[in-house]
């Protein structure tokens, strides 16, 4: 009985041991996923607690996924600023995965879409180096650009996307451009019940990433 009992102890005392060493296992291999891009990244004028890739990771945990979403977002930046700093960004973070957001601040300065294009490409080639699975998530130009800005916009994501192979979301700010009660006063950048609207709308953009092998 006594052997037993001290038998009891020990097998106890290993699953004591064991748990917190395999919860540390667990939480070292949880995927992590850089949010790269803009002010649309970055959260402009919210908390952060309230920017895209909180909200997100917030989201995924909510469904069970532990992944962890860096905030690697620039305000103001162009897709050239981005190509600048991607790969110190990757060398840093070591993301197992990218969600791309750039190119809405070329669209505000009128920026010719064809350099937006070769900008996407040269990022592209980057991540390709780096072996790392990327979502590209579109913008669209405002209509009074012309036609020209709003043909070649979607275009331009899509055919970058198709041509390496990569996850895309059409429209980053699907069901939230427009609506003054998801912006902020400034009519561009989404408020905190905006972002909450791009996390769900795009969720299954992102669950498909995260079934690419980093």
């Amino acid at each position: 009985m006594n052997c037993l009992k001290h038998l009891c102890y020990i097998l106890i005392l290993i699953m004591a041991v064991s748990l917190p060493a395999v919860n540390h296992a667990r939480a070292e291999t949880a995927p992590t996923i850089m949010a790269f891009g803009d002010s649309l990244v970055a959260g402009y004028g919210l908390k952060p607690e309230q920017a895209f890739p909180a909200r997100l990771e917030a989201r995924l945990k909510k469904k069970g996924i532990g992944a962890k979403v860096i905030n690697a977002g620039v305000s103001g930046e162009t897709s050239a600023g981005a190509v600048n700093r991607l790969e110190w960004s990757l060398n840093r973070q070591k993301p197992d995965y990218v969600i791309l957001i750039t190119g809405g601040n070329d669209m505000l300065r009128s920026v010719d879409p064809s350099l937006t294009r070769a900008n996407l490409q040269k990022m592209m080639g980057i991540f390709k180096a780096h072996k790392v699975p990327v979502l590209v998530a579109g913008m669209r130009a405002f209509p009074n650009l012309g036609p020209g800005f709003a043909a070649a916009y979607p275009k331009m994501y899509r055919d970058v996307a198709r041509a390496y192979s990569v996850v895309y979301y059409p429209f980053y700010l699907d069901g939230v451009a427009l609506n003054s009660a998801l912006n902020l006063d400034d009519g561009v950048h989404p408020n905190a019940a905006g972002v909450d609207v791009i996390v769900e709308n795009i969720l299954p953009a992102v669950e498909a990433l995260l079934k690419r092998k980093p």
